[in-house]
């Protein structure tokens, strides 16, 4: 992407009403107003609240929008640049449930209070399969207890991965932890009992994976 291409789409979020940038420092200081108030102060609605983190481009956080108009989405993601992509599908197909963040995962319980969200979705994020790059794992014990603070009581966590790596690494550390582990499969596209929502919406990452006979596994958790 051109700097030029870039430096447009960053200008076109500013003036986009679903895209909300909020500065470190405002996160930090705990003075993010939407904080414990998405609901009343965003949406207006008390509908649940579910949000992708790394959500790229937006298309799993438009997509799951579009076919759950009574849920409410967030689609998290530290490059703006992409999820422009999703901000303006949604805006020009009027959806209303549904807005982007630009900030760091690391931050999210600087973003809602505590039992705020009902689900979280990762869905092919890095596997970060260094050794010395293991706490950037979405699924490490650090970011888990940070989903736990936000999660409702019996709140989920979906992971969609490419990456058995990740898939196996996230099971032992389910396991290790005692948290309850609500489905598993490590070649989704197989399973008679696949989630609708989970083998219906491809992003455009992963419909190459697919082409390639590339397994894509699915786990989903409950604290």
């Amino acid at each position: 992407m051109g700097s030029k291409n870039k430096l447009k789409k960053f200008i076109e979020n500013e003036s986009f009403s679903n895209v909300i940038q909020p500065e470190r420092k405002e996160l930090l200081s705990d003075s993010f107003i939407y904080k414990g108030n998405w609901n009343k102060l965003y949406f207006k609605n008390n509908n649940p609240i579910i949000v992708e983190l790394g959500c790229g481009k937006g298309e799993y956080t438009v997509n799951l929008a579009k076919s759950n108009p009574s849920k409410n989405y967030i689609g998290i993601d530290i490059k703006g640049a992409r999820f422009w992509r999703g901000a303006k599908t949604s805006i020009d197909e009027n959806l209303e449930n549904v807005v982007f963040l630009r900030t760091q995962i690391e931050l999210i319980d600087f973003v809602f209070g505590k039992q705020e969200v009902k689900e979280i979705w990762l869905t092919f994020p890095d596997p970060q399969i260094k050794y010395q790059r293991r706490k950037h794992r979405l699924t490490n014990p650090l970011f888990l207890n940070l989903y736990k603070n936000i999660l409702v009581e019996k709140g989920m966590v979906h992971l969609k991965t490419d990456s058995e790596f990740l898939h196996g690494y996230t099971l032992g550390v389910l396991k290790g932890l005692s948290i309850k582990l609500l489905f598993s499969n490590h070649d989704i596209y197989k399973n008679n009992n696949a989630p609708a929502e989970v083998i219906n919406i491809k992003t455009h990452y992963e419909k190459l994976f697919l082409e390639t006979k590339k397994n894509i596994s699915y786990l989903r958790f409950s604290f």
